[in-house]
């Protein structure tokens, strides 16, 4: 997964998903691409307060300010990254490999609303770190390719 707009989405269903079912997350999941505007960063990035209202108001995704308002707070994190390292997924790259606890420090420095858990199922889920899969998976050799 190299998409920014992509990793953002998942960043951002991971982040909803904390104290909920996948199931209930996923049943969501298309509320949610159209409520944020198919997770285009620079859309989302630039929610003002009618917007936050409006994704409070909608009954198709988790309506919890904190985690709509960490939603838009990465976003803008996630564009300041495009400066330093060009993309979301080369900053991944330039710390990648690391053990959990250190991506979680760094999560917890760079993102808001991103403990250990919301960080460690981020990266299983885009192969950042082992242990989703075996490396005779498909997927981790469709990912080792696509990097």
């Amino acid at each position: 997964m190299r998409d920014d707009d992509r990793l953002f989405e998942r960043l951002v269903l991971e982040i909803n998903q904390a104290g909920l079912s996948w199931l209930t997350i996923l049943k969501k999941r298309e509320a949610f691409r159209k409520a944020f505007d198919d997770f285009s960063l620079t859309r989302v990035a630039r929610y003002d307060a009618r917007k936050r209202e409006r994704l409070l108001a909608d009954p198709g995704i988790i309506r919890n300010r904190l985690k709509i308002d960490a939603a838009i707070e990465n976003a803008k994190r996630i564009l300041a990254l495009r400066k330093t390292h060009g993309s979301f997924a080369q900053w991944l790259d330039a710390h990648h490999p690391r053990e959990k606890s250190e991506w979680v420090k760094l999560f917890k420095k760079t993102f808001v609303f991103t403990g250990g858990e919301i960080t460690g199922s981020f990266l299983l889920s885009t192969g950042y770190l082992p242990g989703a899969h075996e490396t005779w998976c498909p997927v981790v050799q469709r990912i080792r390719a696509e990097r």
